[in-house]
């Protein structure tokens, strides 16, 4: 199974946050599961950590590509269709990286592992 993960289910997992479900981290252990990281996420992440509201042990860059390999999670790259899907999107949620993780699941074809109660409003699998 292949599943596409919101930003808030990548730090959770990171910092072993009882938020997650237990099936959430079942799934995210399970071997069968391809788990791949939008770089919408490594990019709000880096934001947040640039403006002080979160705490990194190193810089995203060193930080990120030793953690998720260890994870054995991928990066999942923003190309030029995943951009027009979101655009495309109706307007329920304005959330710049949510958007493009919900069009980055369609245009995959891959549910998304999120708590996020804006995603139920568009036409997304979701997992989790």
């Amino acid at each position: 199974m292949k599943v596409l993960i919101d930003t808030h289910v990548l730090l959770w997992w990171l910092t072993d946050d009882r938020r997650l479900s237990r099936a959430t981290d079942a799934l995210l252990r399970d071997p069968a599961t391809e788990v791949f990281v939008s770089v919408a996420s490594l990019w709000e992440i880096g934001i947040k950590h640039a403006n002080g509201r979160l705490t990194l042990s190193k810089p995203p860059g060193a930080f990120f590509p030793t953690v998720l390999a260890a994870c054995r999670f991928e990066t999942l790259p923003i190309r030029a269709e995943h951009a027009y899907a979101a655009a495309d999107l109706p307007p329920h949620h304005k959330d710049p990286f949510d958007r493009m993780i919900i069009a980055q699941a369609r245009v995959e074809g891959v549910p998304v592992i999120s708590e996020d109660p804006w995603f139920q409003m568009y036409d997304v699998g979701r997992v989790g």
